[in-house]
């Protein structure tokens, strides 16, 4: 995960956008890199489970 965390970073531009914006709200870069691990853990995970990558709140 860190090597896609990487990579994401390097070249996704809704990734670089996010790291962006945290960076700009006072985050460390390891914080950074944590909550993008988790969200490819949880994108991973659904994909494996066969439901959408991401869940959004149903209101």
């Amino acid at each position: 995960m860190h090597r896609i965390v990487i990579c994401r970073m390097q070249r996704h531009q809704q990734t670089r956008d996010y790291v962006e914006r945290r960076t700009a709200e006072g985050r460390t870069i390891r914080e950074i890199i944590r909550c993008l691990k988790r969200f490819v853990a949880r994108e991973v995970f659904g994909i494996l489970r066969g439901g959408p990558a991401v869940r959004t709140a149903q209101a």
